[in-house]
């Protein structure tokens, strides 16, 4: 990996984070859970939700008031191995959270447990969170819907999120199997990073409300937030490529965060008021956690996993490719890889940095990039 980036030691930007939002009123405790987050992102080496995402998702909609800093949960709905919660527009990484422990604690009594969470905000990567799954030695799910971005096939109008649809699997390997992605061939946060790279967008991502494709990233986000352009789901444009798939998965996201909560949904979720000013976004989320030992066992998972995963990769390659990966081996070794070099950071990247650092008042911090 030939990184050209400088580097900002983990330890550094975890504690930078945690300082700038306790500065926008979020409380310590929770601000911990949010850095966490977000810098779990950029150790899997998924970028586009990372400290990428930490000015513009989080503190600028603090700022403009459809995120608020604290967090007030509230159980709507409560059994055995259920849960509803109203995070009411608080930081949905923190009520996740709270709503991780709370199922994997039922899971681990009853084998199986879920909840929805409405009235949130972003939650960050959805593979945090079944990865707290994981980590207790069981199976994670996940997803949410977001503002409408993505098109139904054959359509060009902007009416569902990327919506993520998330498994994490423990395995007896180093790594869990963890496939977390959108339901749609790129996300918004990708194409945010195209944007600050000075990368156009691949072509076929993209429709625009005229049937042409576009490819710069920086007219693509300005036409998305239009409605002149959106997403497509995965498959592609139309039926010959089964984007059909795609948009199918698209819409079970979408129904499971909304309708096991009795949330809004679609075009409800713009985060736009009629007038044009910002308004809530009153994002849903959906969990489900599964406990292995309850079927076969933790061992017996653990291993099938593995032996599945390992068989996998253990195929026959195609002409010309170096190897077979299973879903979370990248984000593994992308750890590996930057474990104990810090988080790449660009130069927007810092430029915000340095400016959130002297808007708060933080001068005890001082980046490896300004010493250079």
């Amino acid at each position: 990996m030939n990184e050209t980036r400088p580097y900002v030691d983990w330890k550094l930007m975890n504690d930078f984070m945690i300082d700038v939002f306790v500065k926008y009123g979020v409380p310590r405790e929770d601000a911990a859970i949010c850095a966490d987050v977000l810098l779990e992102s950029d150790r899997r080496g998924i970028e586009s939700h990372g400290c990428n995402r930490f000015k513009p998702i989080y503190l600028d909609r603090i700022k403009n008031g459809t995120l608020l800093p604290r967090t007030e949960l509230e159980i709507v709905k409560e059994g055995p191995a259920t849960v509803v919660m109203d995070a009411h527009h608080g930081m949905g990484m923190v009520a996740s959270h709270r709503m991780m422990e709370m199922l994997i604690e039922k899971a681990g009594r009853y084998g199986m447990a879920g909840g929805t969470i409405f009235n949130s905000t972003h939650f960050g990567i959805a593979g945090y969170w079944t990865g707290m799954a994981a980590k207790a030695g069981m199976i994670g799910i996940s997803g949410t819907n977001a503002r409408p971005s993505v098109a139904p096939t054959f359509g060009v109008e902007p009416m569902m999120g990327t919506n993520p649809l998330t498994f994490t699997m423990p395995t007896d390997e180093e790594f869990d199997f963890n496939l977390d992605c959108a339901t749609c061939i790129i996300q918004n946060g990708k194409i945010e990073f195209y944007d600050r790279m000075g990368k156009p967008t691949p072509e076929g991502c993209v429709i625009a409300k005229d049937g042409s494709v576009p490819t710069d990233s920086g007219t693509i986000l300005k036409e998305m937030r239009k409605g002149n352009v959106a997403l497509l789901p995965l498959g592609g444009r139309g039926e010959a490529t089964a984007g059909y798939k795609g948009y199918g998965f698209t819409t079970v996201v979408e129904i499971l965060s909304s309708a096991l909560a009795g949330g809004p949904f679609m075009k409800a979720l713009s985060g736009v008021a009629e007038d044009g000013s910002p308004q809530m976004y009153r994002l849903g989320h959906f969990f489900f956690v599964i406990n292995p030992e309850f079927f076969m066992g933790l061992e017996t998972f653990r291993k099938t996993a593995g032996d599945i995963c390992r068989g996998l990769r253990a195929s026959q390659k195609e002409p010309g490719a170096e190897r077979i990966y299973t879903a979370g081996e990248k984000e593994w070794l992308a750890w590996q890889e930057r474990k104990d070099k810090g988080v790449p950071v660009g130069e927007s990247i810092q430029k915000e940095l340095i400016q959130l650092r002297d808007e708060c008042g933080l001068k005890q911090y001082v980046f490896s990039f300004e010493k250079n």
